[in-house]
């Protein structure tokens, strides 16, 4: 046990984030429980459902109602991401204290295990203001050696000016990076960020990457476009829109529409986010579970069955090595 956790703890000394050759890019959330392992169901049981057979998805996972506290989910979740061919995963971060934050030291350490790299997604929690966004970057640094983050509604709950103000403390001994989420890249450029990404794939649809990242490129900003296989939501939240997966085509024509633009990176939305049915994560075959049944990946890519249910992650492998072959050195950024 001794020489389990010196291990465990000479994994998170070594830095989190080597950049350099991160290529493809997964939204991964580490917010989901269980009863029997954290006393309660979180997130499956949002929106008013009754775990196990009633969740808040549209999509049943392959490997049941999982823990996020669970070494072994994280452990396979990580092969998986690996042998999908992504590099990183950029990790859902509700702010000190929270769920999130409490798994951060297994998430990290199980993606180092197989060499994936890790970034952070600086989420809308209640009260965060520049000031803790500053002291969250220090402390996931310092604590976890994560360089690289994410700021999710970067521009929409903070100013130009406010990011301009920080921007020599954000980037003070170098070698971190910060993408906003927005598509105001000039705006983007303005407040200092290094590179700019879209995550939302109803919004933001592919047709706009193009534009998108030559705005980008212009201002001498990383462009990340965000792609995704489809998109619903009605059982996580109740949102009534869709971005239908048709059977795969969606996920084609947003990873084409990515290396068309002449993306530096790929950001993928999203990895396990089953509330909002992007998960590119294993789903059950089709079948009734608490009175619903569940959509899957049947007929993905003409594949059925067994097949089927890797669907995606297999088409992320492939379009991984098309990206790689195909995309130009990542710029040299204005804050970088």
């Amino acid at each position: 046990m001794r020489l389990l956790l010196l291990g465990f703890l000479l994994a998170l000394a070594v830095p989190a984030t080597a950049s350099a050759g991160v290529g493809v890019s997964a939204f991964y959330y580490p917010w989901y429980g269980t009863s029997a392992i954290d006393g309660s169901y979180q997130h499956w049981s949002q929106h008013g459902h009754s775990p196990p057979n009633d969740i808040a998805s549209s999509y049943y996972p392959l490997a049941g109602v999982y823990s996020s506290s669970s070494a072994l989910v994280v452990s396979a979740q990580m092969a998986e991401i690996r042998n999908a061919g992504i590099d990183q995963i950029v990790v859902s971060w509700w702010g000190q204290g929270s769920p999130e934050d409490e798994r951060m030291a297994l998430v990290v350490a199980a993606a180092r295990d197989d060499g994936i790299s890790v970034a952070a997604h600086l989420e809308p929690y209640t009260g965060r203001t520049i000031a803790s966004t500053i002291a969250d970057v220090h402390y996931l640094e310092s604590t976890y050696g994560i360089r690289t983050f994410y700021v999710y509604q970067a521009l929409d709950d903070f100013s130009v000016s406010d990011w301009a103000a920080v921007r020599t403390t954000l980037h003070a001994g170098g070698g971190v990076k910060l993408y906003a989420q927005t598509a105001l890249v000039g705006a983007a450029a303005a407040a200092g960020f290094d590179g700019v990404y879209t995550y939302d794939i109803v919004t933001y649809p592919g047709s706009m990457f193009r534009r998108f990242c030559q705005e980008a490129h212009a201002r001498h900003l990383l462009c990340a476009p965000s792609v995704g296989p489809g998109y619903d939501a009605v059982r996580g939240d109740g949102d009534t829109r869709t971005k239908p997966r048709r059977n795969g085509a969606t996920y084609d024509s947003m990873w084409r529409a990515a290396i068309h633009a002449g993306a530096d990176q790929v950001t993928i939305t999203s990895f396990n986010e089953w509330h909002e049915g992007t998960q590119i994560e294993p789903a059950a075959p089709s079948a009734r579970h608490g009175g619903y049944r569940y959509l899957s990946y049947d007929g993905a890519w003409g594949l059925h069955g067994r097949k089927a249910e890797y669907a995606y992650l297999d088409r992320t492998r492939y379009w991984s090595s098309v990206f790689r072959s195909t995309s130009p050195p990542q710029l040299k950024t204005k804050a970088s």
